[in-house]
């Protein structure tokens, strides 16, 4: 069995470690494990999943680049685990300091993963910079999950892209599934439910969110917005959400292992990021048959099926309502086939995958 090492900040239910696991589930694991390399020191949501399936998790320190204790703890894993021949990196422009320890220790595979597009104004770009220009220097092979992401942190150096595949079967819409949902979340089955899946972080945009769903909710008072997830900007968002007097009609879920059924619960999907790479839960809204409202920062990649409308976020969120309004009026019907014949199915991504690993292990004999 072949052991691939996936390097990571934590295994919780963001959107880069759900792309990890529709891949874990899928791949043949009697030839291929996937161990994961962390940098936190608690339990994630992943955990107890990724331990049934076989995979092991190891714990670094928080990653900084310029403290030798990080380097020292990197360099001592890659000695104390010769075992890996391949190292699958997704630690964005700070990939580059895991690449080095690997090859300086003769890992033979080295893959750095861009999962995210621009972030020119992240406080820390300059010092990104530095590390995202040593990428190609230590990488043997460079992924990202569409070409956006990949132009923007490969700057012209050849890249494969791997798809943010989804089971996308498992998001057909029931009218069934949405009564249900709705019953169990106490809202009506009259009302305007807005969706949203996403960490509580400064790229999603929540305040903006907010700003038009106060909006939404004064055009169309029997209306609900429903988020889903959690994050550092959770208390902030919820303290907003009092201030703006829309606090009850305002749902925060947490996180929620049934997406695939929140989403039937839902009428649009809205998604005003800053920035993002290939968002898999823009592909999960569409495959449930979703309207989606995003911002125009997203790649156009995105917009596999008619339902993604981009919008602008120099819009205003009177704008952004009117967008949603009109967008619920839409029939649903599920997108599962569609968003399979695009090539976003993880049964067929998960194959391509495994043969590379095997290529690449083939090309060392």
């Amino acid at each position: 069995m072949i052991r691939i090492l996936h390097v990571v900040t934590y295994m919780g239910r963001g959107g880069l470690e759900t792309m990890l696991m529709n891949y874990y589930r899928h791949i043949d694991r009697t030839e291929f494990q996937f161990d994961f390399l962390t940098h936190r020191d608690f339990r994630a949501d992943y955990d107890d999943e990724i331990e049934s399936l076989g995979g092991k998790i190891f714990h670094l320190p928080r990653l900084v680049p310029w403290s030798k204790n990080y380097i020292n703890a990197l360099d001592r894993f890659f000695s104390e685990h010769p075992e890996y021949e391949i190292v699958h990196v997704h630690q964005d422009c700070l990939s580059s300091v895991i690449l080095k320890s690997a090859e300086k220790h003769g890992v033979p595979v080295r893959i750095a993963h861009s999962h995210n597009s621009s972030q020119d104004k992240n406080l820390k770009y300059p010092v990104k910079l530095f590390y995202r220009s040593r990428i190609p220097r230590y990488a043997t092979d460079l992924f990202a999950c569409g070409k956006q992401a990949g132009d923007w942190m490969f700057r012209g150096a050849a890249y494969t892209v791997v798809n943010n595949a989804i089971d996308a079967k498992s998001y057909c819409f029931s009218p069934e599934k949405a009564a249900a949902v709705r019953a169990e979340l106490g809202l009506s089955a009259t009302a305007l439910v807005v969706g949203h899946v996403g960490r509580f972080s400064p790229a999603k945009n929540h305040a903006f969110l907010l700003d038009v769903f106060r909006r939404i909710n004064q055009k169309h008072s029997d209306s609900v917005l429903l988020l889903v997830g959690d994050g550092e900007l959770r208390a902030e968002t919820e303290e907003r959400a009092g201030q703006l007097r829309i606090d009850n009609n305002v749902v925060f879920t947490g996180v929620r292992s049934d997406v695939s059924d929140l989403m039937a619960a839902m009428n649009v999907f809205v998604f005003p990021s800053l920035y993002e790479g290939f968002p898999v839960t823009l592909l999960e809204a569409q495959a449930a048959g979703l309207p989606c409202i995003v911002s125009d920062r997203i790649s156009d990649e995105c917009s596999v099926t008619p339902l993604v409308k981009p919008e602008s976020l120099s819009s205003s969120p009177d704008k952004w309502a009117d967008d949603v309004l009109k967008a619920a009026k839409i029939e649903r019907r599920s997108r599962s086939e569609e968003i399979s014949a695009a090539g976003f199915d993880i049964s067929e991504n998960a194959l391509r995958l495994q043969k590379f690993y095997f290529s690449k292990l083939k090309e060392r004999v």
